[in-house]
């Protein structure tokens, strides 16, 4: 360590192994990410008995089961510029606690409206939890590992959601289907009695809105005791005003380009997501498959989820922009040929396998790439206003294929026109690296607000 009293956080972090803390913080944000998959995906496991028990016909359940997804992107887009304002570590806390007690509250609704209601309220949870997680995480993340443990965390959406189907198949039969949403509820709150013990705020955070620093010293001593020595702490970062919101960087002349491609990729991404994955076991039933192999074959196309994993290893190399760009164009040429495929049953799983590969893994990829672009200051808006604004994207999935197959679109023809998703995508991520051959963080002092 130098033998200055101040310390460049930024440095610091950099420039030592990954600690016990950092993989505490890890373990703290990658299970609220689980917890993230198993409640939304929850609905969906014990959509079959409310049907039983409340007598519904299928139409019925269309607002409980899109409840959530409007709360989603609700609770990202207003957690941002909250989270830049109030911090991480108190936003993580809140929409902890909301999601657990919503979830909680749900296995006691007495009717479909109550239910519906208590959804959303989830949901808005759910969707501030998710990129406070992400931005904590790269707050306390090596950047020579960002990409890779950002890419990891998101990998347990999938894996929460998945796990939840195999809980909820054992406890369903055995205990009925309020206790899936009674342990949804539960784990959260018991995370969040650790969290307020182990977790502190970011102390990157910290560093920019001028907290004290003891505070700032005694979250980098779980680091490293090298931090004794400091009298004052910097970010390594281009100052910016602690007065600026974080909704002012991220439309700031200096990011507004970079911030608009990243909200289509992400949104064209999710239109392809939810397109596919509420809607292809029903497109390939009517293309022929028995109903067995119509569930076999879409149930791959979300287990390609780790490739996230190789691609934060690339991004942690080589310009992940380019990376996921590619990812986004091969995205498009396998979902087309999944519609060419369909008179191939074998040929058509490993397509939609390696779709799916390509598909999560790009999609898992841009909350590292955002995170990286923007500074300090405007991280947690930057990041939640992605994951917010992409929300949208999958309920104009669902809605697209819906209005697809009412003009009668035959299978292959859905499938092309979902294609047009990635080629934006990848797009998307062209016009990014043009406009900021350089991350926004380089770049932080120079940003000039161009909203107010």
């Amino acid at each position: 360590m130098n033998d200055t009293r101040s310390i460049d956080i930024r440095e610091f972090i950099n420039a030592r192994p990954f600690s016990g803390f950092q993989w505490l913080v890890f373990a703290i944000c990658i299970t609220i990410v689980l917890l993230d998959g198993f409640d939304t995906a929850s609905i969906g496991f014990i959509a079959p008995s409310l049907l039983g028990e409340w007598h519904l016909d299928k139409p019925a359940l269309a607002p409980v089961l899109s409840a959530a997804l409007f709360g989603l992107a609700c609770g990202a887009i207003v957690s941002g510029p909250l989270s830049d304002r109030l911090g991480r570590r108190t936003m993580l806390l809140g929409s902890v606690t909301i999601f657990g007690l919503a979830c909680l509250a749900s296995a006691y609704a007495g009717s479909l409206e109550q239910l519906t209601t208590l959804r959303f309220i989830t949901g808005i949870g759910l969707g501030a939890a998710m990129p406070n997680a992400v931005t904590m995480m790269t707050e306390y993340c090596p950047e020579s590992r960002r990409a890779l443990i950002t890419n990891t965390m998101f990998c347990g959406f999938p894996v929460g959601a998945a796990f939840g189907g195999f809980l909820a198949a054992w406890m369903i039969p055995q205990f009925g289907w309020r206790s899936v949403l009674v342990l949804g509820g539960v784990v959260p709150l018991l995370l969040v009695l650790i969290m307020l013990v182990k977790l502190p705020e970011s102390v990157r955070y910290m560093a920019v809105r001028g907290k004290p620093a003891e505070k700032i010293r005694a979250a980098l001593r779980r680091i490293s005791p090298d931090a004794d020595a400091a009298e004052s702490f910097t970010t390594g970062e281009a100052a910016a005003a602690n007065n600026t919101s974080g909704a002012q960087v991220v439309v700031s002349r200096t990011h507004l380009v970079g911030s608009i491609m990243l909200w289509l990729a992400y949104f064209m991404g999710l239109v392809i997501f939810y397109g596919v994955i509420n809607w292809m076991p029903v497109l390939l039933k009517e293309a022929g498959l028995s109903p067995q192999s119509a569930t076999l074959t879409s149930a791959l196309f979300p287990l390609g989820g780790v490739g996230a994993i190789l691609s934060g290893v690339l991004m942690d190399r080589f310009n992940g922009k380019k990376i996921v760009a590619a990812c986004y164009a091969l995205t498009a040429l396998s979902i087309y040929l999944v519609g060419q495929a369909v008179g191939n049953a074998g040929l058509l799983m490993l397509i939609v396998f390696v779709a799916g590969v390509l598909m999560n893994t790009a999609q898992s990829s841009l909350p590292a790439l955002a995170a990286a672009f923007y500074p300090t200051a405007g991280r947690g808006t930057g990041v939640a206003w992605m994951l917010g604004i992409g929300r949208f994207g999958g309920i104009a999935g669902s809605m697209l294929v819906a209005a697809l197959t009412a003009e009668h679109y035959d299978f292959s023809g859905i499938f092309s026109v979902l294609a047009i998703g990635g080629i934006v995508s990848a797009a998307a991520l062209v016009v990014k690296q043009l406009a900021h051959p350089h991350t926004g963080v380089e770049q932080a002092g120079k940003a000039q607000p161009i909203a107010h």
